[in-house]
């Protein structure tokens, strides 16, 4: 495994993290206090070309691998993992899964405006009694002539209240189980789907997560993602490149805690001497960027492990689950290290801590990512 960026990757991060501090940083306390989604922001991230690294050059993205992905949302995240969730949900979730399992057709149709943002895109998978289990869905796809008509809701979707295109996946033969499920495209405008709500979150504010609502929507059946009845593969494969991808998230979490911490520590004066010089506050530092090398790793190697072996699902898996839990620990540890100005809404560090715990919950709670990684281990006959 390579761990060395290339010098077009540097190229990337470095003009990412310059966007993110120049564009994004200013309006990343407004997006959290108002629950304000930045659109036009949305559109100038497109025209940098920072939505669809991994989506071929002939449908307006840049051909690059995830590790690309990865790092523009390490970037963005340090100053808004909200709207580094947001992007993630449209450049992976849905642009890259799209070029990875659609038609010629359906990549023309839908990837040039996702890519220069003038469109959002959106993945539905979870629902109100599938989250978790999410092969249980009750969303229904029923063919009628050339079209399918889709019934049922949608629950906790990134990006739902926004999004101009969505990949939905519903049962196409209820009575197949998990070999009854279908993708398809959907336009916000087809009649029968809308929002039900938007919903009022701890964190990750700013980045739209809604209910939704397909209720006799009728969709053509050339808008359907791969063959009928073989949406899982789609599914399945969808969910271990996005853990792999949004594990850079909660290592660009960590970063800024730490960068912030570190100069906290040489600054800050109690009882005479500087912070930094106090044991305990090293033992802090120390931990904290432990725990950012091991999970930036971690991610490196999931985004190697999808590329080489995208039926190996624990890589993936083990990356989001410790980088994830590890955020929500630095994050904590950086309010410690700035005492009463950390838990001031001064400073992003409340923030960024609120915005890590989702990482614990979303793409698979860290409970079932760690079924994932055991039932690996395991082999074959330990699935249940």
């Amino acid at each position: 495994m390579d761990l060395s960026l290339s010098a077009e990757e540097r190229d990337l991060r470095d003009a990412a993290r310059q966007f993110a501090r120049k564009e994004i940083a200013p309006v990343a306390d407004r997006m959290d206090r108002e629950d304000y989604f930045p659109r036009e922001l949305f559109r100038r991230l497109g025209e940098h070309g920072f939505l669809a690294p991994t989506v071929p050059p002939e449908y307006g993205g840049l051909g690059l691998s995830p590790v690309a992905q990865a790092l523009i949302l390490e970037e963005i995240a340090r100053v808004s993992p909200a709207l580094a969730l947001s992007v993630g949900a449209h450049s992976n979730l849905f642009a890259d899964n799209l070029a990875r399992n659609g038609t010629d057709a359906q990549r023309r149709a839908f990837l040039p405006a996702a890519a220069d943002g003038r469109e959002i895109g959106a993945l539905a998978l979870t629902e109100p009694g599938a989250g978790s289990d999410a092969v249980s869905l009750r969303t229904r796809a029923e063919r009628d002539g050339d079209d399918y008509v889709l019934t049922g809701s949608k629950q906790f979707i990134t990006n739902g209240p926004v999004a101009d295109s969505l990949l939905v996946y519903a049962k196409t033969a209820p009575d197949r189980g998990p070999r009854g499920i279908s993708a398809f495209l959907v336009r916000r405008d087809t009649p029968g789907f809308s929002v039900a709500k938007s919903l009022d979150k701890m964190g990750m504010r700013g980045s739209p997560t809604g209910e939704l609502v397909f209720d006799g929507c009728r969709v053509p059946a050339d808008q359907r993602v791969g063959p009928e009845n073989e949406g899982v593969r789609v599914m399945m494969g969808g969910l271990n490149v996005e853990r792999a991808v949004l594990g850079a998230i909660p290592v660009g979490i960590m970063a800024e805690c730490l960068d912030r911490s570190v100069e906290y520590a040489r600054q800050r004066e109690q009882f005479g001497r500087k912070i930094g010089r106090f044991e305990l506050i090293q033992e802090k530092l120390a931990n904290m960027s432990l725990q950012l090398e091991a999970s930036r790793l971690l991610v490196y190697a999931a985004l190697a492990s999808v590329v080489s072996e995208p039926r190996r699902m624990a890589p993936a898996a083990a990356a989001l689950t410790f980088g994830s839990e590890a955020s929500t620990r630095v994050a904590l540890d950086a309010i410690q290290i700035h005492g009463g100005y950390g838990y001031m809404r001064d400073l992003p560090l409340e923030r960024l801590a609120r915005d890590a715990k989702l990482l614990e919950i979303g793409a698979g709670t860290s409970e079932i990512r760690r079924l994932l990684v055991a039932r690996e281990l395991l082999g074959p006959g330990f699935e249940e």
